[in-house]
C-alpha cells in the first residue's frame, strides 16, 4: 500500500512538473516571441468583420555583425468600406472623409449609390490617428476596419530574390523568390491574437513540445544589406552607361555557398508590382535562365588539362591566329598570331586557338567527364524557386567541333548561378558547393532550425586548384589593364568572357550581340567571396575586360574594407 501511495504520489508530482514547464515556456511565448501578436488586443474595435486580417511571417537580411534587418514583413494599417444603404448624404460624407485622408471622388460616389451592396471598400493603408479622427465623427454607413498588408522596407532591394506575395484566382500566397521558396513556412494558417490564453496552452502543448518544426516561422537569409546595396548600385551604373538589357551579379562565400548579394537589372519594387506591365520581369535569370559565357569557362577546362597531366603552365603550341576543326576555322578574339606561347598567356591573353590545343590534348571524353564534375549538368539546389539545369547536349555529340567550341565557353549555356558555382570550386580546393540564401528558420514555437547544404567534389585535386589560381592571379597581376589592375597587398585571381549571343532564330549567332561576364575570387588562395557579372548586349563596349574591370575593383575593395579582410601577401 505504501509503495503504490508512493509511486502515485510520483506520477503526480511529474505531471505537475510537466505542466509547470508547459504554462512557463507558453507564457515566454506569449510575452516574448508572440507579444506583438496580443498587444494589438487594443485595436479590436476595428477588427474586421468578415474572413482573417492577413499574417504572415517575417524574411530578414543579416548585416556582416548579425544584426538582423527586416525584408519583408507585415505593415498594419486601416481601411474604410461604406454600407451605402445607410449613407444618408454621400456628398456630404466624402467631404468629411476627404479632409482626412485621400480619397477618389468618382469612385466614392459611384460605390455610395450601390445601395443594395453592404460592404464597398473605399479607401485603404491609413494611419490609426486618421482612423480614430474618422472614427470620432460618426459618420452613418462609414465602418473602419484594420488591416494589414505585406511590405518590403527595401522597396527594390534583392526584390528578385525575395519575390513577392500576390493572388493566385482566389488564394493570397507567395509567388516568387523566397516568398514562394518558403511559402510554407512564412504562411500562417487562421492565427488569432485574440483566442483565449488557456485554451491555447492546452490546444498547443503537442506543437510545442513533440514537434520541433511546427511549420511556421521567420526566415533569416545569408544576404547582407550593405553589400546587396552596392552591388545593386554598379549593376545600376554599368547597365546604364553601356545601354545593356539586362544584367546580373553574384557575390558568394567559395566556401560554405552562402549567398551575400545576387541583383538583377532590370527590377521591380515588390510594393506595388502591380505597376509592372510585363510579368516576366518577376523571374529570376540569375537561376531561371541559360546563357552562353565564353571565355570564362576556359578556367574550368584549363583545370581539367592540369589535372590530368596533359599540360602545365609552360607547355607552350604555335599559336597561328586561328585553327581549323572539321572545316570550320576557329579565331582568336582578334584574329591575330602570337607564334608560341605557353599556358599562362592563353588565360592571360585568352586565346581560342590555345583552348582548342587544350582541348585536343585532353580529348572528349576527358573534357566531357571533367566538365560534368564541376555540376554544369545539374541545378545548383539553390534555395530559389524555378531552378534550371545547363544546356550542354553539345557534350554528347560525337563531332569534335563541338568540344573545341566548348573548351572556350561556346555551345554550352549554363544559368549565372551554375557558372560561379562551378569557379567557385577552382578557388576552394575543389568542392562544389550548393549556394543558398537561407541561413535559418526561427519557428514561431521557440524552435530555431540552422541549415545545413551538403557539399561535394569536383575530379580536380586541391593541388590541380592551388596551380589554376596561381595562373589566374597573374592574370590579374599583368593582363588586366595591363598590370595596372593588380592589388598590391590582396591576391585576386580572375577571367573575363566576351561570348557571342545565340540566335535562337537560325540557329547560329548575331554578329552584333554579345555577352560580358567577369569571374574573380579573394585573397585568392584563401578566399572568402567569389563575385560573378555578366552583362547582355552592351552598347558601345566591345569586350568584358573594358565593361566589367573598373565595376569589379570597386566591389573588390569595398568587400575587402568592408570586412577588414587582412592583407594576404
Amino acid at each position: 500500500m505504501t509503495f503504490s501511495f508512493i509511486s502515485r504520489s510520483k506520477i503526480v508530482l511529474f505531471c505537475v512538473v510537466i505542466f509547470s514547464l508547459i504554462l512557463i515556456t507558453k507564457l515566454f511565448l506569449v510575452q516574448v516571441i508572440n507579444g506583438e501578436n496580443y498587444s494589438e488586443s487594443a485595436d479590436r474595435q476595428y477588427f474586421t468583420p468578415i474572413g482573417d486580417i492577413y499574417e504572415r511571417g517575417d524574411i530578414f537580411l543579416e548585416s556582416k555583425d548579425g544584426q538582423l534587418i527586416l525584408a519583408a514583413t507585415q505593415a498594419t494599417g486601416f481601411k474604410i468600406a461604406i454600407n451605402p444603404s445607410k449613407i444618408v448624404d454621400p456628398e456630404l460624407a466624402y467631404q468629411k472623409l476627404a479632409e482626412i485622408i485621400t480619397l477618389d471622388y468618382d469612385n466614392f460616389i459611384e460605390k455610395a449609390s450601390k445601395k443594395d451592396d453592404p460592404y464597398e471598400e473605399v479607401a485603404n493603408r491609413f494611419s490609426k490617428e486618421q482612423a480614430d479622427t474618422i472614427s470620432a465623427l460618426k459618420i452613418p454607413g462609414v465602418n473602419i476596419f484594420k488591416e494589414k498588408w505585406r511590405f518590403y522596407p527595401g522597396g527594390i532591394l534583392a526584390s528578385h530574390t525575395l519575390g513577392l506575395v500576390g493572388y493566385k484566382d482566389t488564394e493570397l500566397g507567395g509567388r516568387y523568390g523566397l516568398e514562394r521558396q518558403y511559402n510554407k513556412e512564412l504562411t500562417r494558417y487562421g492565427k488569432n491574437p485574440y483566442v483565449n490564453f488557456f485554451a491555447e496552452v492546452f490546444s498547443n502543448i503537442n506543437k510545442t513540445f513533440f514537434n520541433t518544426e511546427s511549420g511556421e516561422g521567420n526566415i533569416v537569409t545569408t544576404i547582407e544589406p550593405q553589400v546587396q546595396s552596392f552591388l545593386e548600385k554598379k549593376l545600376t551604373e554599368v547597365k546604364e552607361r553601356y545601354k545593356v538589357d539586362s544584367i546580373g551579379g553574384i557575390i558568394m562565400n567559395p566556401q560554405d555557398g552562402s549567398i551575400y548579394a545576387m541583383g538583377v537589372k532590370p527590377d521591380f519594387d515588390p510594393n506595388d508590382f502591380s505597376k509592372v506591365k510585363n510579368v516576366s520581369l518577376f523571374s529570376n535569370p540569375l537561376v531561371e535562365n541559360v546563357l552562353e559565357f565564353g571565355s570564362v569557362v576556359k578556367p574550368l577546362v584549363m583545370a581539367s588539362a592540369l589535372d590530368v597531366g596533359v599540360v602545365n603552365a609552360e607547355t607552350t603550341y604555335n599559336d597561328k591566329g586561328s585553327v581549323v576543326v572539321e572545316k570550320k576555322e576557329i579565331f582568336n578574339f582578334d584574329k591575330k598570331a602570337r607564334g608560341v606561347v605557353n599556358m599562362q598567356e592563353v588565360l592571360n591573353q585568352s586565346l581560342n586557338t590555345g583552348m582548342v590545343f587544350i582541348e585536343q590534348k585532353l580529348g572528349k571524353e576527358k573534357l566531357r567527364e571533367y566538365l560534368l564534375s564541376f555540376g554544369i549538368k545539374n541545378k545548383t539546389g539553390i534555395d530559389l524557386p524555378n531552378e534550371t539545369s545547363g544546356l550542354i547536349s553539345n557534350l554528347n555529340s560525337p563531332r569534335e567541333i563541338e568540344y573545341a567550341n566548348a573548351a572556350f565557353g561556346q555551345g554550352i549555356a549554363l544559368t549565372p548561378i551554375e557558372m560561379a558555382r562551378a569557379l567557385a570550386s577552382l578557388s576552394n580546393g575543389g568542392n562544389l558547393v550548393v549556394p543558398h540564401i537561407v541561413k535559418e528558420i526561427k519557428y514561431d514555437n521557440g524552435i530555431s532550425k540552422v541549415m545545413n547544404y551538403p557539399i561535394t567534389r569536383t575530379k580536380i585535386a586541391k593541388q590541380t586548384s592551388e596551380e589554376i589560381t596561381r595562373m589566374l592571379v597573374e592574370v590579374m597581376d599583368k593582363a588586366i589593364k595591363g598590370g595596372l589592375a593588380k592589388l598590391d597587398h590582396f591576391s585576386v585571381a580572375v577571367k573575363t568572357g566576351t561570348a557571342q549571343v545565340a540566335d535562337n532564330v537560325t540557329g547560329g549567332y548575331y554578329e552584333d550581340r554579345s555577352t560580358h561576364s567577369f569571374i574573380g575570387y579573394f585573397p585568392a588562395y584563401d578566399p572568402k567571396f567569389v563575385v560573378f557579372l555578366y552583362a547582355v548586349n552592351p552598347k558601345g563596349v566591345s569586350y568584358a575586360a573594358t565593361t566589367w574591370t573598373d565595376p569589379f575593383l570597386d566591389i573588390t575593395k569595398f568587400l575587402l574594407n568592408y570586412y577588414e579582410v587582412p592583407p594576404d601577401r
